[in-house]
């Protein structure tokens, strides 16, 4: 099976997407009566296919699914549509959950830990930025691998090597990747995780060691003695180029570190949907038989 058009992409996601919230939408549930035009599924539908295509301007977003009405015959305002996915926020996340525990290349044990930018101001407007920022842990913080200063957070992930997102966490942008990785490494247990030399800790190692089954292999500093083994160096290298690839597309075709959010709610909403978004087209690659499953933008833009 091939998508060989944007409408088969928007059919199988729909499809996909669907059926999942048909077995979630009890834990959603909220007073009032069901919305009769636009349904749930469909709001979460057009909220990733949208991500999917990196049309994350609300008022792209309308131009954009003007053409394609026959797929979304009830396409709600754009005040509407930005209540009703905020309101949805957790259930992106559910979302991706959901698809996680069904994805073989889920059970991979062998994992990368890494961080990602999250500036919500450009760094000269940061003192005028909204308080609300503040007060949920926005903050300065430096990014070693560009050489630059931002304002905002940093997004923790942790990925199989397949490319499979597991799991995520935000932190302020001064918070070190250590503490924060540590943290998101307490919900899982029993496996072999990659991370780069910010993670460098003997201590926090053996405590995952212990508490939680949890290898953590890091890459040295030159100053170490103790140096990873030569025949190590290219698996340990191939295996850091999974995940630059997966940044890459986040970044580039999800436009992660580009922020519209106004509000640290509404950050967080696109945030899980980018990320959920990049899971079901793993899934759907995986569904498709196709061999390279992180192959992500031919689904949306097919020749």
């Amino acid at each position: 099976m091939k998508i060989t058009s944007f409408d088969d992409f928007c059919l199988w996601m729909y499809c996909q997407i669907d059926d999942a919230w048909k077995s979630m939408a009890h834990e959603f549930r909220r007073s009032g009566p069901e919305p009769t035009t636009c349904s749930d599924s469909e709001v979460l539908s057009l909220a990733i296919l949208s991500e999917c295509c990196g049309w994350d301007i609300e008022t792209e977003l309308q131009s954009r699914w003007q053409p394609h009405r026959h797929l979304f015959p009830s396409l709600p305002s754009q005040s509407r549509f930005n209540r009703r996915r905020r309101a949805l926020q957790q259930a992106f996340d559910r979302l991706r959950q959901w698809v996680v525990a069904r994805l073989d290349l889920a059970a991979d044990r062998q994992c990368i830990l890494d961080s990602v930018p999250i500036p919500v101001v450009e760094f000269q407007h940061a003192p005028r930025a909204s308080r609300q920022w503040r007060v949920y842990g926005a903050s300065f913080g430096k990014i070693s691998a560009k050489q630059q200063t931002i304002y905002g957070y940093k997004l923790h992930l942790l990925l199989t090597v397949s490319g499979v997102l597991l799991d995520w966490s935000l932190t302020g942008a001064h918070e070190r990747d250590l503490a924060a990785g540590e943290d998101l490494l307490q919900e899982h247990h029993n496996r072999v995780v990659l991370a780069d030399k910010a993670y460098i800790s003997a201590p926090v190692a053996d405590a995952l060691q212990r508490q939680r089954g949890i290898t953590l292999l890091t890459w040295p500093r030159k100053n170490q003695r103790q140096q990873l083994p030569r025949l190590l160096y290219k698996p340990f290298q191939d295996l850091r180029r999974r995940i630059e690839t997966v940044n890459s597309q986040l970044r580039e075709q999800f436009r992660l570190e580009r922020n519209h959010a106004l509000s640290f709610f509404g950050l967080v909403t696109r945030i899980a949907t980018k990320l959920a978004a990049h899971v079901l087209c793993v899934f759907l690659n995986r569904w498709l038989d196709q061999p390279n499953c992180l192959s992500v933008k031919h689904l949306a833009f097919p020749i």
